[in-house]
């Protein structure tokens, strides 16, 4: 790398990383991929009755632990008896103690979704009637505080680790067999290898910590270790440490034995070069033939070790998904991993540099890999949204949609980089046709340096050295001086920086509720809502008359409740004079009252809006019956009175 360039490709990849770690840093707490879809009592509803047990119903499948479902009374005791059951279905239960006053009781959960990602929450309900409680559920922070981001990360590097040490296998296998000699390469796939075991490691210890404490002091609790190996999430790390050992053993053997000059033999001109030898060209073909099916067998049993316990493994078609997410795992890597090496063989192989024709053979991988990319990514959109209006109503839709333009600009860089492959190609085949005068130059110096070696044998080996450091220093800047080769190098590197930035994304991608998840529970809590309230009730609208006795006393008060359901209510009220002009009064004040089970009187002070308009929102109906609503109204100082009507809510 030259001089000039080398500041601007570490501060371009300083800049990258850090943009990368701003994605991670601001994705915060993973989204719930498994959403609560009912529960009994249902969320701010008031009972009669103390209930038996709570249980609550969610989209999928859940996990959890002893203490996954708590319940707590007005004074945040808990009242909950014993370890939550499964119910039957998604629906899970945990039974209550017996004879519960009267208020309002807090139910806070915390559990594992199929696919890996902690979930918690909290809702209240009350029973008789509601009543003031201090219970504070701030500890429900399951994938939040230091341990999520440092968790985050762990994901980050491991998914970088695998498409680096893939990816960089891969081409020095397919596209530049005699890159495996060459120091940088292997630093890169060696790198690769550590970074995916140190992530590996570090997610394991992280686990128990990230879904159920949250504390960074829990990390080397055994209890909690013990609970992650008996987990799928668990089993899935231990097989990827694993399979990584059988990794260590292919990088070894890459570049080592495969690495490995052929022997050379000095034939009548004094020169050591390599002679045909079928044998040893066949030994080479049958090694490189087991490394590609064995490394394929590991890339895929790494790949398969996120499938099995991700998005992939849940949900609809799991069986067909989780192969596909395989295949799009190791296209990934053999795009962006090898897309890595090049970039490596471009600025660090001086000594062995790229060919061109390596250069094409990456860019037929690479096309390979966008195509299968192109197919696995349109099944896993379809499977993850579902429907046109998750791409923007939700954030896993949003967050593949910048996915998808970073792909398209990626392709659109790459696109350029073949351009410049095309023109180096070209440029080496002419140069190739060339009179060779510089090996004509080279033969002479070699016959005074015979001369020289009849005289010293020393003078003539320092001789030879010499010239061989002024050959690669003269191939090194001739290399440089290619603004074929130079264009190429740029391109490359911008391919690199988009790829950082895309990675990024698709960790946070694969951490976010699936828009089809996220639409479906929005469905079902809605029809459970429906199911819960009177579908017969709708807006309610009731008129009232009023006379405070004093001047301008007389009018018209007019009450409108939407959609005068059990829950959260809209209230507006209007005032009128007895001819219809709305005029202003210095105060009104309404207040519900259910006399059948001694409820209230709830009040509402509504805001004023304009003239002779005041509004209250989210005003709470508790249960349904006949209510009683009574408005206050003053017309004047000492003027007022008060006029209601009951009627049926809920």
């Amino acid at each position: 790398m030259t001089p000039t360039i080398a500041p601007r490709v570490r501060t371009l990849v300083l800049l990258l990383l850090t943009a990368a770690g701003l994605l991670l840093a601001g994705a915060g707490p993973v989204s719930a991929h498994a959403a609560l879809t009912g529960s009994d009592p249902r969320q701010g509803a008031v009972v009669d009755k103390a209930p038996t047990r709570i249980s609550l119903t969610f989209s999928e499948s859940v996990a959890m632990s002893d203490d996954a479902l708590r319940v707590l009374d007005p004074k945040g005791k808990r009242v909950d008896d014993g370890k939550p059951a499964n119910a039957g279905g998604t629906t899970y239960a945990v039974k209550l103690h017996s004879g519960l006053p009267d208020g309002t009781y807090t139910v806070s959960y915390q559990i594992v979704s199929e696919d890996s990602h902690p979930v918690a929450g909290a809702y209240t309900f009350s029973i008789g009637a509601p009543s003031a409680t201090s219970v504070s559920v701030t500890d429900q922070s399951a994938g939040g505080g230091v341990v999520g981001v440092l968790y985050g990360f762990g994901r980050y590097v491991s998914y970088a680790g695998f498409i680096v040490m893939v990816g960089g296998g891969a081409f020095v296998l397919a596209c530049w067999q005699r890159g495996s000699g060459v120091r940088a390469l292997q630093r890169l796939v060696v790198s690769g290898w550590l970074a995916l075991t140190a992530a590996t490691l570090g997610l394991l210890l992280l686990r128990g910590a990230y879904t159920s404490t949250a504390k960074l002091a829990d990390v080397f609790d055994l209890t909690l270790l013990g609970q992650v190996l008996q987990t799928k999430t668990g089993a899935a790390l231990v097989s990827r440490l694993l399979l990584l050992a059988a990794a260590a053993l292919f990088v070894a053997v890459l570049f080592g034995a495969y690495a490995r000059p052929s022997p050379t033999t000095t034939v009548n001109d004094g020169a050591s070069r390599r002679l045909p030898d079928s044998s040893e060209d066949e030994e080479k073909r049958d090694l490189t033939f087991g490394l590609g099916i064995g490394g394929t067998v590991v890339a895929a049993g790494l790949a398969a070790s996120w499938a099995m316990s991700e998005h992939a493994s849940t949900g609809l078609q799991a069986g067909l998904a989780m192969p596909v997410d395989i295949v799009h795992l190791l296209a990934v890597a053999a795009w962006l991993g090898g897309l890595a090496a090049l970039l490596v063989a471009l600025y660090r192989s001086a000594d062995v540099p790229v060919d061109s024709a390596a250069v094409q053979r990456f860019s037929r991988v690479a096309f390979g890999s966008v195509l299968t990319l192109v197919a696995t990514g349109v099944y896993q959109s379809w499977r993850q949204l579902g429907s046109w209006s998750a791409f923007t109503g939700t954030r896993y839709g949003q967050l593949l949609l910048l996915k998808i333009g970073l792909v398209l600009l990626l392709v659109g860089v790459a696109w350029i980089s073949r351009r410049w492959t095309a023109r180096l190609a070209d440029t080496t085949a002419t140069r190739a046709r060339e009179p060779e005068k510089e090996h004509v130059n080279a033969g002479a110096t070699a016959g005074d340096s015979e001369h020289a070696a009849a005289g010293d044998s020393k003078r003539a080996a320092q001789l030879a050295r010499q010239r061989a450091a002024i050959d690669t220093a003269r191939q090194k800047r001739q290399r440089d001086a290619d603004p074929n080769r130079f264009g190429l190098r740029r391109s490359v590197l911008a391919e690199a920086g988009v790829a950082v930035v895309l990675l990024a994304v698709t960790t946070i991608l694969t951490s976010t509720e699936p828009g089809r998840t996220e639409e479906e529970a929005r469905a079902a809590t809605s029809s459970s809502a429906s199911a819960s309230a009177d579908t017969s009730s709708g807006a309610l609208t009731l008129d009232m008359s009023f006379d405070t006795g004093g001047e301008d006393g007389k009018g018209l008060v007019r009450i409108d409740l939407d959609p005068a359901r059990v829950g959260g209510n809209e209230m507006h009220v209007y005032v009128e004079r007895p001819n219809g002009r709305a005029f202003d009064i210095p105060e009104v004040k309404v207040a519900f009252t259910l006399e059948s089970q001694d409820i209230g009187p709830l009040p509402v002070v509504p805001d004023h809006i304009t003239t002779g308009h005041w509004t209250a929102t989210g005003v709470q109906i508790p249960m349904a019956g006949e209510w009683s609503i009574a408005v206050t109204v003053r017309t004047s100082d000492i003027d007022q009175t008060t006029v209601s009507k009951n009627a049926q809510i809920g």
